[in-house]
C-alpha cells in the first residue's frame, strides 16, 4: 500500500514513476520498501493515466449509509441503561 502512496506522491510533484523512484521515497519516508511490490505496481501501471484514474475514483457517486443503522443501535443501547438503572437496589442500597 505504501508504494501506492509513494506513486502518487512521484505523480503530484511530476515525478516519474520508476522503481528506482518509488523506492527512494519510501526509503526517505522511513518504510521498508518491497521491492516485488514495487514491481506489480510499476508493470501495473504500465500505459495508464493515473491523473485519469484519480478523477475516475473521485467523480464516483458516494453511497448513503443505510437508514436506521446506527440510530437503532444507539436506542437499543439507551433503552438498555434505562432497564438497568429501573432495577430493585441491592446492598446498602435497598435500606433506602
Amino acid at each position: 500500500m505504501e508504494s501506492i502512496y509513494a506513486a502518487l506522491l512521484l505523480h503530484k510533484v511530476g515525478g516519474k514513476i520508476t522503481e528506482a523512484n518509488v523506492e527512494k521515497v519510501l526509503t526517505a519516508a522511513g518504510a521498508k520498501a518491497d521491492k516485488t511490490e514495487i514491481a506489480k505496481l510499476i508493470a501495473g501501471l504500465k500505459g495508464a493515466d493515473i491523473g485519469e484514474i484519480i478523477n475516475a475514483v473521485g467523480s464516483m457517486p458516494v453511497m448513503a449509509a443505510p437508514a436506521g443503522g446506527k440510530t437503532e443501535k444507539k436506542k437499543e443501547k439507551k433503552k438498555e441503561k434505562e432497564e438497568e438503572i429501573e432495577e430493585e437496589p441491592t446492598g446498602i442500597g435497598s435500606l433506602f
